[in-house]
């Protein structure tokens, strides 16, 4: 009986130096997770119970368990390196069969779909192509789209900027002229005052031009001027350039151009430059109340009869008339310098994918060249009720089982979900000063069992030698 004692002893043993040596060989692995083995003791018993008598009879291995607890995270230089600080797996994909994994390493096949080294593609919520919204519930293999981003034509212009209220109708002295008097008074044989006597006067004046016909070229006929960027629907950009000119206490005009050019609803007129005699831009008047705030109902102006041209005069082939609205919103005047504090507006040129980015939450963020950004979907995870249950698979993946139950997916951050960190892998969990003393624990116990062995084959040696 005891040599069965021992066996069970030496199984067991080895089945502990296994584990923990698998342990100590995947200390490196991306997204491990380490085991233990767990023993159960055995007693030999009869239909009719074993009393309190009963004989030990060795030792099983009752389970390996895993130990799901969180990995050290390390950040690199990927952005598709990905890790879950908190619970839940990533969900991948082979062709239909799903597995789930803390291994983040991921990158983009052929096709561009995000997958891992062994090809198996990362699920995720897609984006509905019309609204660009996430297609919440909707599982399916992320990809991303290295197309370029699309231009967007400019519908509205919205600036903040502050007009100097100490400015002074712009005048211009076209001519000036002075006179002078000198007059002697005579008649007297023996003046009074033997002093002789002149008035003197003097004149001096100017006529002034009074305003002058506003002209771009000429600094004189306006006071303040800013310029921002605008863009057609083929994402060719122009210049839009506000003048503003004071016309009274409170008052100013604005004139707007676009490349240098008025534009006006007369065809005839329309695209003039200042150097053509048709060039006669049409301002919008500005109102200040009495504590520098801008009365004037917005938007300020329609521009509804554009058609975008190219440095060449000809017309760029992009939509036309375009229209725009240009707001001023929060336009102050006040005894300061003329300032612009803030210029925003809708339009962008045509974009070549710079970058992607997945934030928190698992948003798949692709960068453009043109500043603008698009959600092309959401990484999901996975969480169960019972992670002991789950398979291993190898490759750092695991099963859905009957006990692991029904798994629960679900955006990072709801639930009991946890955060995505992009950048950074989640290194494995196991604890190499740990697992080195186990390893010397279940050497021990292998040799202690062994001894067993050993001291009841001498016993039973002893007894064969009885005569």
């Amino acid at each position: 009986m005891s040599f069965n004692v021992g066996l069970s002893g030496i199984r067991a043993a080895s089945s502990d130096l296994n584990i923990t040596g698998n342990n100590i060989a995947n200390a490196g692995t991306v997204g491990f997770k380490s085991s233990r083995a767990e023993f159960a003791d055995v007693y030999g018993a009869s239909l009719l119970g074993s009393g309190s008598n009963a004989l030990g009879s060795g030792v099983l291995l009752g389970d390996v368990a895993q130990q799901f607890t969180q990995g050290n995270i390390n950040f690199t230089e990927n952005s598709l390196d990905l890790a879950i600080n908190g619970n839940g797996f990533f969900v991948t994909s082979n062709q239909g069969a799903l597995s789930y994994t803390r291994a983040g390493y991921f990158g983009t096949d052929r096709e561009g779909f995000i997958a891992n080294n062994f090809g198996e593609r990362l699920q995720g919520f897609g984006v509905n192509a019309v609204t660009g919204q996430i297609n919440q519930g909707v599982q399916t293999d992320l990809r991303v789209d290295t197309r370029s981003a699309d231009p967007n034509a400019t519908s509205i212009i919205d600036s903040t900027l502050n007009l100097n209220s100490t400015n002074t109708r712009p005048v211009i002295w076209q001519q000036g002229y002075d006179t002078a008097y000198n007059a002697s008074i005579a008649g007297a044989v023996d003046p009074l005052n033997p002093t002789p006597a002149e008035i003197a006067t003097a004149e001096a004046a100017g006529l002034a031009a009074g305003r002058d016909t506003f002209d771009p070229t000429n600094s004189a006929t306006y006071n303040s001027s800013t310029s921002v960027n605008i863009f057609d629907s083929l994402g060719n950009p122009h210049t839009l350039t506000k003048y503003f000119v004071k016309t009274d206490g409170n008052s100013w005009d604005m004139f707007t151009l676009i490349d240098g050019r008025q534009v006006t609803n007369d065809p005839l007129t329309n695209n003039a430059l200042p150097t053509d005699a048709a060039f006669n831009p049409q301002p919008v008047a500005l109102t200040f109340n009495s504590v520098g705030q801008l009365t004037t109902p917005q938007p300020l102006s329609n521009i509804s009869n554009w058609v975008p041209l190219d440095p060449t005069g000809l017309p760029t082939g992009a939509d036309s008339p375009a229209a725009f609205d240009i707001n001023l919103t929060g336009t102050t005047q006040f005894a300061s310098s003329f300032a612009v504090t803030a210029v925003v507006q809708d339009g962008f040129t045509t974009g070549e994918l710079a970058g992607l980015e997945i934030d928190d939450t698992g948003l798949l963020v692709a960068r453009y060249t043109n500043g603008q950004t698009r959600v092309q979907g959401q990484v999901v995870l996975a969480t169960f009720a019972n992670q002991q249950g789950l398979t291993p698979l190898g490759k750092t993946a695991w099963a859905q089982s009957f006990a692991s139950g029904e798994p629960v997916v679900g955006a990072p951050t709801t639930g009991t979900l946890g955060t995505i960190q992009s950048g950074a892998l989640e290194q494995s969990n196991v604890d190499l000063s740990e697992q080195l003393i186990n390893l010397i624990i279940a050497q021990r116990n292998y040799q202690a069992n062994a001894k067993t062995i050993q001291t009841e084959d001498a016993v039973t040696q002893t007894i064969i030698n009885l005569r």
